[in-house]
């Protein structure tokens, strides 16, 4: 046999960077949350206002800087845009490490025992300083992060045909789900025996090695010495006529041509409504089992309810890139039918949010973590799909560009809910059993208020999206 006529596999190949990156990227980001409580509250003095200020303030960045990172990518290309993205987050993770030292200089004090020990107004001082201090930290790391899922669809579009590309969505995001898994059961760890600073060091450099082997494992396919021409013929098998259609997709879109589109419009709503619920969990979950149930995030059964939690996100979400595999090659729908079907019912499993609280305050914090878990695969296989709309609709050459888009709109949600949750929590603990909601009062009422927010997220995104493109329509640069 012909060694052409078997088909290479470099695709995947592409799918486990993609994965690797995504990894990286949830791992970095959580490196705050999984420290604060524990080891960086105290030594700054910081409130639970300080920590709402910098991630609220890394959501809205974040989302600005979205919208111009899928621009950017498309600008760029895809090695290069991928590549400048992961350097300058991983920088920004560990740029982290060095916020205390430059907080002792600028306050003057003569190392963290001071800070540790301080008392009367340089308290305040400490604090200002070091909050200013990792919120530029922060945003230099979201101006990196936003590029992370434009790139990572630009490379899906490219590397698999459209029956594939949620399948294939769907494993590289798993490395979100994986990241957070991995998070809480190395990073506290860490903080624990070398320093919280040593914990943003060695996290923040897994992104520079990624980087340097990204430089030669990435090429197009069509360029690429790894891909041979069957499969390059199976990942253009949507494209009846490739030249023709490769020299269409070189056109850039605009800003103002993306928001003329109701496919546009309904990727955005999706992202709006349901990435704030997978922040809100991500951020959150530790503060909730401690304000709950008092358990820290460095307990031995604080890291193992987090750590199932995502176990059941990562193993189950798995499933959600295939449904419309099955929709599609099994049902003979068309690709954005069968994943419009399968969108619709993992937007019913976050209606398990609403059983979370009465369940936790019966059974304890086990109920709540495989609630959250199943909520959280449900949000990561609906992520896989809402994605690959994209590919669907859009040509490659606008993919990132409307991703980003997408992403923005996500990152203003996620800024909403975020931010929105800490003002509730601080207001509903100030009134107390004043504060009521569903037989729950004071905190645990302001909990059940954000799970039904997040119950019912996915079925009014969805919704919308199918109002506004009830059928397949592609969009053609003009």
């Amino acid at each position: 046999m012909n060694k052409k006529e078997i088909m290479t596999n470099w695709r995947w190949v592409m799918c486990a960077m993609l994965f690797f990156a995504t990894t990286v990227n949830y791992m970095d980001r959580q490196v705050l949350s999984l420290t604060f409580k524990e080891f960086i509250q105290p030594e700054f003095h910081w409130t639970d206002s300080d920590y709402g200020t910098i991630t609220g303030v890394f959501s809205i960045a974040y989302a600005i800087f979205c919208l111009f990172a899928g621009k950017f990518i498309d600008w760029m290309g895809t090695k290069k845009g991928y590549l400048i993205a992961i350097v300058v987050w991983s920088l920004g993770a560990v740029m982290h490490a060095g916020c205390g030292w430059v907080t002792e200089q600028i306050v003057g004090v003569a190392d963290k025992a001071a800070l540790l020990n301080a008392t009367g107004a340089i308290v305040s001082s400490i604090s200002m300083v070091s909050v200013w201090l990792f919120l530029a930290c922060r945003l230099i790391l979201g101006l990196g992060e936003a590029g992370n899922f434009p790139a990572a669809i630009k490379v899906t579009a490219e590397y698999f045909p459209k029956k594939d590309r949620a399948f294939a969505t769907a494993l590289f995001n798993a490395g979100a789900s994986v990241g957070a898994l991995a998070a809480p059961a190395t990073i506290p760890l860490l903080a624990k025996s070398l320093g919280w600073e040593m914990a943003f060091i060695i996290i923040g450099a897994l992104g520079f090695i990624w980087a340097g082997i990204w430089i030669f494992v990435y090429d197009k396919p069509e360029e690429s010495k790894h891909v041979n021409e069957a499969e390059l013929e199976y990942i253009h098998q949507d494209e009846k006529d490739a030249p023709k259609q490769e020299a269409k997709e070189e056109k850039q879109m605009s800003f103002g041509e993306a928001f003329k589109h109701k496919q546009t419009w309904s990727f955005a709503f999706g992202k709006f409504m349901t990435d704030g619920v997978w922040w809100f969990f991500l951020f959150w979950a530790p503060a909730y089992f401690q304000d709950q149930f008092g358990i820290k995030a460095s307990d031995p059964q604080g890291i193992a309810l987090i750590f199932t939690l995502y176990a059941i996100v990562t193993v189950v979400s798995l499933f959600g890139g295939y449904l419309p595999k099955i929709f599609v090659e099994k049902k003979g729908m068309e690709p954005y039918a069968g994943r419009m079907r399968a969108m619709l019912i993992f937007a019913f499993f976050p209606l398990l949010a609403l059983f979370a609280q009465p369940l936790g305050s019966v059974y304890g914090p086990w109920a709540v973590a495989i609630i959250i878990g199943i909520v959280g695969a449900a949000h990561q296989s609906w992520s896989a799909n809402i994605f690959s709309t994209t590919g669907d609709m859009f040509p490659k050459s606008a993919v990132a560009t409307i991703t980003g888009i997408g992403a923005m709109a996500g990152g203003v949600g996620s800024f909403l809910i975020n931010k929105g949750s800490g003002v509730l929590f601080d207001y509903s603990a100030g009134l107390g059993d004043a504060f009521a909601f569903m037989g729950f009062t004071g905190k645990e009422a302001a909990y059940m208020i954000v799970f039904c927010i997040c119950a019912v997220a996915y079925l009014i995104g969805w919704s919308v999206m199918k109002a506004l493109v009830p059928k397949y329509k592609p969009v053609v640069v003009k």
